[in-house]
């Protein structure tokens, strides 16, 4: 195993990392912006860099410097954690390049994969069904048309460099595809530096549920079945569970096996998620794979009892995979809610502030992945992820209301600070979602206006999903105390490296 590892990232997840690699009788350095200079990674950490101020692009984002860091106190490898540089191909060649191990899939499967259009035409080809639309990207807006016509609308129309929910607009007519088509190549090129785009069919009300897979560089994998991630806005994840509820077991194992093969046939190694939409019928549809840890990867070790972050790490290593897919055994239902600061009551507007109160729940089964605590200052710099209350329970009703008393019980507050907890706790009482009857339309039919103040549909515009861009993983979020909501409310065909910015002061101290 590595003596030592540089985590590049912050939050969270750099905290999560940390802890299984101290597990693992590894040393860590945690790189870190001047704004999370007293952060809990940064305090835990073995040793600490400073690597650039608050701005991403100029620490987080800084690949020059992370490299330099690593050189300096003598990392052997670099876990990037997710967001930020995860899933850059040009990162992770740097690092090859300087003798750094990157935590993940080799550079030319990040690249093939991290382009959607790539990723669809050799899904395709591994036999994964995909969605009716275009494999290959669409140059001309008449293009989309055809396309658009051929499979009908509503459509989607997304860039092949997008990803984590951004790029994507939802079209409903013929006379709106024009303008979205339009807008989302100039969103792109400012988002990816590639306005590249493809059309495929808009499955409106689907579940979207996803497989985690392992796989290493000796030809092994296994998959540690599935999640649902259905309950999202705007394309952003908000609750998720294992194993995805209200499908018949051939469809769960169908799934899990296509994604594998799809995982292996491309030479992926690490931890990866291949995601899919299942139609009413149970039809799914292959989405796309992503190169890294996952937010939501907690329920799949809840379920699983396998540490996820310290196989990568083995992965990375050079280790065979320690696992058989016999060896894998899934047992009772886990569902994880993301804790965000933001306001629920000004359309989920970031609501940052030091926490005066901080006081995560505890009881049996229940997990909270956080970096916060009392005094912390939750930074208006970074996505607003604060926390991850998981539970774990035999069955899904009783793992539902376990997760709303430990959500009950997080007693988060400060100076204008808001949290998603109470939407959240609409969300576990909605009828729908407690009989797994729900898809990814849920978020949105529980924040529409009531029917007598909707304005008339030919008025409405265009729907825009494309969220605005953020710097990098979710990292920071918090909430006032909650009231009971049960007293109120494909090539060429059709389917049926960046530079490296100059390295500034770098600092670090031993711990």
């Amino acid at each position: 195993m590595f003596d030592k590892v540089l985590i590049a990232n912050r939050g969270e997840i750099a905290l999560r990392v940390l802890r299984a690699c101290r597990e693992l009788g590894v040393r860590t350095v945690v790189v870190h912006s001047s704004a999370d200079a007293d952060s809990l990674p940064v305090r835990l950490a073995d040793e600490a860099v400073r690597i650039g101020p608050a701005a991403s692009r100029r620490s987080y984002l800084n690949a020059a410097a992370i490299v330099e860091a690593a050189r300096q106190t003598g990392a052997q490898a670099v876990h990037p954690g997710y967001g930020f540089l995860s899933e850059d191909a040009d990162f992770a060649e740097i690092c090859a390049e300087n003798g750094l191990v990157f935590v993940g899939p080799p550079p030319q499967v990040m690249a093939a994969l991290a382009d959607k259009s790539t990723a669809r035409a050799l899904m395709s080809n591994a036999g994964l069904p995909l969605p009716p639309g275009s494999v290959r990207t669409l140059p001309t807006v008449g293009e989309a048309q055809e396309v658009a016509a051929e499979v009908g609308y509503p459509v989607i129309v997304k860039a092949a460099a997008g990803g984590g929910g951004r790029g994507m607009t939802v079209v409903r007519s013929a006379a709106e595809l024009p303008r979205a088509y339009a807008r989302t190549r100039a969103a792109a090129q400012v988002a990816f530096g590639d306005d590249r785009v493809y059309v495929e069919r808009y499955l409106a009300d689907a579940r979207h549920v996803e497989v985690q897979v392992l796989c290493d560089g000796h030809g092994n994998g296994v998959h540690l079945g599935t999640r649902d991630c259905s309950v999202q806005r705007r394309h952003q994840k908000l609750i998720e569970e294992a194993p995805a509820p209200a499908l018949r077991q051939a469809t769960l194992d169908t799934v899990a096996e296509v994604a594998l093969r799809g995982a292996l046939s491309v030479g992926f190694t690490g931890a990866g998620t291949v995601e899919f939409l299942v139609d009413e019928a149970e039809r799914c549809h292959f989405l796309e794979i992503n190169c890294r840890i996952q937010v939501e990867h907690p329920v799949t070790e809840m379920v699983s009892g396998i540490d996820l972050v310290q196989e990568q790490l083995h992965v990375a290593y050079g280790t065979p995979l320690r696992l058989r897919q016999s060896d894998v055994r899934l047992s009772g239902v886990a569902i994880e809610c993301r804790v965000n600061v933001e306001d629920p009551d000004r359309d989920f507007a970031p609501a940052p502030g030091r926490l005066d109160r901080f006081r995560p729940p505890g009881g049996p089964f229940t997990r909270v992945d956080t970096h916060g605590h009392v005094g912390y200052l939750v930074s208006p710099h970074y996505d607003s992820l604060l926390a991850k209350v998981a539970v774990w329970a035999p069955d899904r009703d009783a793992a539902l209301d376990r997760l709303d008393r430990a959500l009950a019980e997080f007693d988060v507050a400060g100076p204008g600070v808001r949290t998603t907890i109470p939407f959240a706790r609409r969300v576990l009482h909605d009828p729908a979602f407690r009989a797994a009857r729900h898809t990814t339309a849920l978020v949105e039919r529980l924040l529409a206006p009531p029917a007598d103040d909707a304005p008339p549909a030919d008025d409405a515009p265009p729907a825009d999903d494309t969220p605005p861009a953020g710097d990098g993983p979710p990292a920071e979020a918090a909430r006032a105390v909650v009231p009971d909501p049960r007293g109120a409310a494909e090539p060429g065909g059709r389917t049926p490296v960046s530079a490296v910015p100059a390295a500034g002061p770098t600092t670090w101290r031993n711990r």
